[in-house]
């Protein structure tokens, strides 16, 4: 499947990626482009629009578009993914859903990825895709350890 968002990546545009590869489409393509054409682009591409005003798979009241995939593909039975969508959600938002403490310090990170001199969205993405590997390793200890809410609630 295609896959399709703005250029520019940062937070959710690059946890939905990673997201999806390892849980939904391990094949994906991914597709990066100015906000005014993902319309037309995904429809010309036959792509699934995310993180984009107006989509399913974006932003709907205080969650953020990792949540509403999190949600529309079942995911929700992972708690460590649930644990790690509120982290995502508090780098991207501006924090005030879940007030999660881990949010600033990923948001931190992911502008630190956006100076590191990457030629396009996808290779900045793949770069990235460690520290969600490393946070969702963070998520599986807190819920083993019964801390549902993260280690600093």
């Amino acid at each position: 499947m295609k896959w399709i968002t703005r250029e520019n990546v940062k937070v959710d545009r690059v946890a939905c990626p990673w997201l999806i590869c390892r849980f939904i489409d391990p094949q994906a393509e991914f597709l990066f482009v100015p906000a005014e054409e993902v319309t037309a682009t995904a429809q010309r591409q036959q792509a699934i629009p995310y993180d984009v005003k107006g989509v399913e798979l974006g932003h709907h009241g205080q969650e953020c578009s990792f949540e509403a995939i999190v949600k529309k593909y079942g995911l929700a039975k992972d708690p460590a993914l649930v644990l790690l969508a509120r982290i995502v959600n508090g780098a991207d938002t501006d924090n005030s859903l879940w007030h999660q403490p881990e949010g600033p310090g990923l948001n931190a990170i992911a502008e630190g990825f956006r100076h590191m001199g990457f030629k396009n969205d996808l290779e900045l993405n793949r770069a990235e895709w460690i520290v969600y590997d490393a946070l969702y390793a963070y998520c599986q200890k807190m819920v083993n350890n019964g801390k549902l809410e993260g280690a600093f609630k």
